[in-house]
């Protein structure tokens, strides 16, 4: 193994990094990466400066993917954290068996979705990644270490969820769901305004649910969208498997322009009938539309984007309608917004969900974004809310701290796990997560 100094960023783009990378394939190879000071990464499909280490080293756990054993009775994997979710699901829908949660991408690795403690479309029945987790292995000082919730509790706890602070992930014992073939049969419907979506999220029985947002719309028609309601299907995969575009080039920015993305957004909504419509689809095409085309994330050009992802509890309608016009009103929002209802389940300290809902709006990288979704972040909180680590890159540590209130818990679990600071990110300097703001 090798170490090659590179410039490597987050899904935004809006921030970058330069510093020597470590590919181990072996834990041998791992354990001595560890010589040198640094976090571990994956696929960095985190947005902002989750996965960066500007100036210092990392150790990118990619090629550490294999599948270690399964349990066919129980659907119990055990597999290497350098593994994706969508290698996990095209291995084993047709045995059976899906990840439990599965984020919007399948390129996330199981490494980052514990590290991130990730959910799906289904977090209000489901829960988070990290609850189907019952075994990992950190790699220490004195080589690997199985970690448990029964066993080490806070450890474990510090780690799901914990952006890697405790120490490299290299693999985990995953507790699969039951799926009763490779078709996802979605019914989908139009919906006219905020309060009727919250309202359809609250009522919907389907296990899995995500709406799409025209978060540029305002006044009467504030928050209307097109709801996904979706369950798992028997039956092959119906279709060919379809060939992934790509974006081969920075698009220039006009191509997001307020004009553009009110245009593509009212057109967009109009391509569900009235009456709604009803389609079976691939597994890959419902859990994960946008890796059909390979590096969408250059059509914000080479300033790239950010996003900004906040949870609000449910009494807190009002905050999330004052926070949806704060984001049309500011004519930034791109196509892609997201909102879900999500339930309690949490597998961590620093884990995101709550009992609420989360609203996800991507925006160019430019002048007023920064400060907007800054103003964003601090309406969340007063909600009693909080904001993804995932996906953030703006936030200030004072607004964070007061977000997570086992933030002094975990800093002291990671303290006795890493006491040199060798795992810090960029992003755990920003928010000056591992001491007091």
């Amino acid at each position: 193994m090798q170490w090659k100094t590179a410039e490597y960023a987050g899904w935004g783009r809006a921030y970058r990094a330069h510093g020597p990378l470590a590919r181990p394939e072996r834990l041998s190879a791992l354990a001595a990466a560890l010589a040198e000071p640094g976090p571990a990464i994956g696929n960095r499909r985190s947005y902002g400066d989750a996965a960066l280490n500007d100036g210092g080293a990392a150790i990118e756990m990619t090629r550490l993917d294999r599948f270690l054993g399964f349990d066919a009775e129980t659907g119990t994997l055990d597999v290497e954290a350098g593994a994706t979710i969508g290698q996990i699901a095209e291995a084993f829908a047709p045995r059976g068996w899906l990840p439990a949660a599965m984020p919007g991408t399948g390129f996330a690795t199981v490494g980052g979705c514990i590290a991130n403690d990730v959910h799906g479309k289904n977090h209000h029945g489901a829960g988070s990644f990290g609850q189907h987790v019952t075994a990992l292995t950190l790699m220490t000082g004195n080589g690997p270490r199985e970690v448990t919730p029964e066993a080490d509790a806070a450890l474990f706890r510090a780690t799901v969820g914990g952006m890697g602070q405790t120490g490299p992930i290299v693999s985990a014992r995953l507790r699969l769901i039951p799926c009763p073939g490779q078709r996802v049969v979605v019914e989908e419907s139009r919906v006219p305004d905020l309060g009727t979506f919250l309202d359809r999220l609250d009522g919907s029985e389907a296990t899995y649910a995500v709406g799409w947002i025209d978060a540029l719309a305002r006044g009467k028609h504030l928050g209307r969208g097109i709801l996904e309601e979706a369950e798992l299907a028997e039956g092959p995969r119906p279709g060919p498997e379809k060939r992934a575009k790509s974006v081969p080039l920075d698009l220039p920015g006009a191509l997001l322009s307020w004009p553009v993305v009110k245009a593509f957004n009212a057109r967009y909504l109009r391509r569900i009938p009235d009456t709604g419509r009803r389609s079976k689809k691939q597994i890959n095409d419902f859990f994960f539309p946008l890796d059909a085309v390979h590096d969408w994330n250059r059509l914000y050009g080479k300033r790239g984007f950010h996003q900004f992802q906040c949870v609000v509890p449910v009494e807190a309608r009002d905050a999330l309608r004052e926070i949806l016009t704060r984001i049309a009103k500011s004519g930034l929002a791109s196509p892609l917004a997201v909102i879900k209802r999500m339930g309690p389940g949490r597998g961590g300290m620093m884990s995101f969900p709550m009992e609420g809902y989360t609203l996800a709006v991507d925006m160019p990288n430019r002048a007023k974004a920064a400060p907007l979704i800054a103003a964003l972040s601090r309406m969340a909180q007063e909600a009693g809310g909080r904001i993804y680590l995932a996906k953030d890159s703006v936030a200030e540590p004072a607004v964070v701290a007061a977000m997570y209130p086992e933030l002094d818990a975990w800093r002291a679990e990671v303290a006795k796990a890493d006491p040199e600071g060798r795992y810090q990110t960029d992003l755990v300097r920003r928010l000056q997560l591992r001491s007091p703001a």
